[in-house]
């Protein structure tokens, strides 16, 4: 994956088929987040830390996740504070 969030993956670029539904491409996507290919990869340092030290690469993967779980919960109460407070116009 790469920083803007687009995907590298060969079913939605140069093997794209309307075939393809998608649970086919949501198990390529989870596919592609188990089993990174370092020889092609889109994120050069991650690719780097993943060939030579897969512990932190682990540890790394986990903090961001859990941070993007902290950041929706923020996203989840200020769209509830939002809601609550209404200003007239």
């Amino acid at each position: 994956m790469y920083a803007d969030g687009a995907i590298c993956l060969d079913i939605l670029q140069n093997q794209w088929s309307p075939i393809y539904d998608i649970a086919a491409v949501l198990t390529s996507i989870q596919s592609l987040l188990t089993d990174p290919n370092p020889n092609s990869p889109a994120n050069g340092e991650a690719a780097k830390l993943y060939q030579e030290n897969r512990r932190e690469y682990d540890r790394r993967v986990a903090e961001v996740v859990e941070a993007s779980w902290e950041g929706e919960e923020d996203d989840d109460e200020e769209q509830e504070e939002e809601s609550e407070v209404k200003v007239p116009s």
